[in-house]
């Protein structure tokens, strides 16, 4: 079917064919060598002589058109085949041959648009690229999992919040060199970063000029930290029972070197001396290690009841020597919960040996120490928001002294202590809720403390929730039995 405008090319191309003739016509007519109406008769016959000629042709250029306007919708249409000019054929059959070379280049900048976008995914460190107005352009996976957020064409003062980072940034959108500049995730859990800003050489095909590339020194700055704990509270730490061994073997090998009696009384004090430092090297290694995978939070499922009823045995005998008795009451349908089952038994083995340590109130011979668990829609405030929703909790209660409010808030500073000389006569070396703090930053939990004074202390750990059907860490390869719950668990 014909357009209009297709119809006016026609006509103004038929008269421009025929001009010539009517020019001639018309000339012979002015001069009276031809008359009037045989001059309109000839040229009308030479206009319509003209148009039978041009028609076909110029219905084969209409259709290459409408060919070459239709091939940026579709691709697969069939080439048209002119049947009255060959310089028509060979056009189409050159548009087509362009078409096909055009669908092989989109198809290789695709391709490798594709693997760009893969390899910048696949980088460990987060990368950013912003134009010159400071508008994120592109943002690869790792940025997108520290930054938490979508980031493209947010602008980079939303993303970074740091002067130092914003200032560095408009220094090379404004042609200077390369910047570094140290940045600090703080949530969930404390990260810290170089971050460098370099220009690109040329602007990208979204029209970023420049790119922020983000390097994690996390484990080197805690390391460090490590490094000045250790100097600043281990070496106070290690110096009495250290001063203690030597001044007993100065003493055995001088004035008490024959005194049989004093040599066993000094050897216990000894060896109670080196216990004491032993396992304050143990758990000052097991919080270093913990701190360095801090930032990495686990993926396995565990089973918490299972958990709780294998750390109440091993802490059985010491609960039966204190005096006191610890009663689980654990629900048959507790949904396992996101961890490490290492690490969660060790949280739940500390809170529950200073349960033990300190659940007798002044002046009684006996105890009593209560776990109990549950699920909750939502998880307290102390808790990532993340990881909020649909927890597991596990409690587990005291009835000893309670402590004061006033050292809720430094209960788990390291070495922290609320009754410095009781807690070393226990064998405590304050490290121990410091311990379970960090396990618990670790797994995106929280810990909240409830005490009064003469009416015990309940320590509560939310825990994130594990998918449904997600593969247990402690699931046996065969079938087990179901660990005894509800049971009070006589120590």
């Amino acid at each position: 079917m014909w357009h209009r405008h297709s119809l006016w090319d026609f006509a103004m191309l038929a008269a421009a064919v025929g001009l010539p003739a009517g020019l001639g016509l018309g000339l012979l007519v002015a001069l009276g060598r031809l008359d009037p109406l045989p001059a309109i008769l000839t040229m009308a016959g030479v206009m319509a002589l003209t148009a039978a000629l041009i028609l076909p042709r110029f219905r084969d250029l209409e259709r290459i058109s409408r060919f070459a306007a239709d091939l940026s919708d579709r691709g697969d249409l069939p080439v048209p085949v002119p049947r009255h000019s060959r310089a028509a054929a060979e056009l189409a059959q050159s548009i087509a041959r362009l078409r096909r070379s055009w669908e092989t280049q989109s198809g290789q900048l695709k391709s490798l648009a594709l693997s760009h976008e893969t390899v910048l995914d696949s980088l460990p460190d987060p990368l950013i690229m912003v134009d010159p107005g400071g508008v994120v352009r592109r943002a690869n996976l790792a940025a997108r999992l520290v930054l938490g957020r979508v980031l493209e064409n947010q602008e980079v003062t939303q993303v970074f919040r740091d002067p130092l980072v914003l200032e560095a940034v408009e220094a090379v959108l404004a042609g200077a060199g390369g910047r570094e500049v140290p940045y600090v995730v703080p949530v969930p859990v404390r990260r810290d970063f170089t971050l460098r800003v370099e220009p690109l050489p040329t602007a990208t095909a979204e029209g970023a000029v420049a790119m922020l590339m983000l390097h994690d020194i996390t484990t080197l700055v805690r390391m460090e930290q490590m490094r000045a704990d250790f100097v600043a509270n281990a070496s106070h730490e290690l110096r009495t029972p250290l001063s203690s061994l030597l001044g007993f073997i100065e003493t055995l090998r001088g004035p008490a070197h024959d005194d049989a009696e004093a040599r066993d009384r000094f050897l216990i004090i000894m060896q109670e001396q080196a216990q004491r430092m032993n396992r304050l090297i143990e758990d000052l290694l097991s919080l270093s290690r913990i701190e360095l995978m801090e930032h990495t939070p686990p993926t396995g499922a565990v089973r918490l009841e299972r958990v709780v009823s294998a750390v109440v045995g091993a802490l059985e005998p010491q609960a039966r020597a204190q005096g006191v008795t610890v009663e689980t009451a654990l629900p048959d349908d507790l949904p396992a919960v996101i961890g490490e089952r290492e690490e969660l038994a060790q949280v739940i083995q500390n809170l529950l040996a200073n349960a033990i340590k300190y659940g007798v109130p002044a002046g009684a011979s006996a105890g009593r120490v209560e776990i109990t668990a549950g699920t909750l829609r939502r998880g307290p405030v102390a808790m990532p928001q993340a990881t909020r929703a649909d927890c597991v909790f596990v409690a587990v209660r005291d009835h000893g002294d309670g402590i004061p409010k006033e050292h809720l808030p430094r209960l788990t500073e390291r070495f922290y202590r609320v009754d410095s000389a009781r807690s070393r006569q226990l064998g405590g070396t304050g490290l121990g809720l410091a311990i379970v703090k960090h396990i618990l930053n670790r797994h995106r939990a929280a810990m909240v403390v409830d005490s009064q004074v003469g009416g015990g202390t309940t320590f509560t750990v939310y825990l994130p929730r594990a998918a449904s059907g997600q593969q247990l860490d402690d699931d046996p390869p065969g079938p087990s039995p179901r660990p005894a719950r509800g049971n009070p668990a006589a120590a």
